[in-house]
């Protein structure tokens, strides 16, 4: 069996597995804690036939395209900045990481304070989850590259842009991928918790809507959906982040 068929036989048993224990909890638990998987996917296609929930995700997608552009060029740019500063490093890097185990949640009052209800807050509490991760992941890789690198751009007579821009990102590309996967997914948690909270629109707010209307049907179908969303995304990051590592 091939490299590529095999890794299709894990796929199916790992599906095949989570549907079973799926069932199982299901059987168990009764219709009030959980609905079934086939009746949760049947659901879901119910769910994607009504114009008004795709405004819904149009409303999350859009809030997510914004946070996720601030999250990761501002995590490359913050990254790039404290791994080629060590001073600047050393200070800020515990900050990054002390607000990285920080529940983000107990920023929220703020963000609203800030940015108000609407888009912007989604936006700004998606990025804010996203920034931090990214930032670390590109700090370590610039920290890490080979000197000789950096020598020689010093020696070619390269500008400190020119040098971030042709030896140092290139070199560090591969960790910093990694840093964007993790930023994607925490990202997506960011928006949608932001919906959640404050907002009248969006696939949190319909989550959010169903656990109040004890929903269960409609709560996990928009909740496979957004997993199967992630899982495709993160599968097509994730085997960027592998063809990079190898040419390295």
């Amino acid at each position: 069996m091939t490299k590529a068929g095999s890794r299709i036989v894990d796929l199916v048993l790992l599906i095949a597995v989570i549907v079973a224990v799926w069932q199982g909890i299901y059987l168990l638990a009764g219709d009030a804690a959980l609905s079934a998987p086939l009746e949760t996917v049947r659901h879901a296609i119910e769910l994607l036939a009504r114009p008004r929930f795709w405004l819904d995700i149009g409303e999350s997608a859009h809030a997510f395209a914004y946070a996720l552009v601030i999250a990761w060029l501002g995590g490359v740019g913050i990254g790039v900045w404290l791994g080629g500063h060590r001073l600047s490093g050393d200070v800020v890097e515990p900050i990054l990481v002390a607000l990285y185990s920080l529940p983000k949640v107990t920023l929220y009052p703020l963000i609203l304070l800030l940015f108000g209800l609407g888009i912007s807050a989604k936006i700004a509490f998606g990025a804010i989850h996203g920034i931090i991760p990214v930032a670390i992941f590109t700090m370590n890789a610039i920290r890490n590259i080979k000197p000789v690198y950096v020598k020689t751009a010093w020696m070619m007579g390269l500008s400190p842009l020119a040098t971030v821009r042709t030896v140092l990102i290139p070199a560090c590309l591969p960790e910093i991928v990694s840093g964007l996967r993790v930023g994607f997914s925490l990202t997506l948690l960011g928006v949608l918790i932001g919906e959640m909270f404050a907002s009248k629109r969006g696939l949190g707010f319909v989550i959010m809507n169903a656990i109040g209307l004890n929903d269960v049907r409609t709560m996990l179908a928009v909740t496979l959906l957004l997993f199967v969303f992630a899982a495709l995304a993160n599968s097509a990051l994730l085997a960027l982040d592998r063809h990079l590592h190898k040419r390295v």
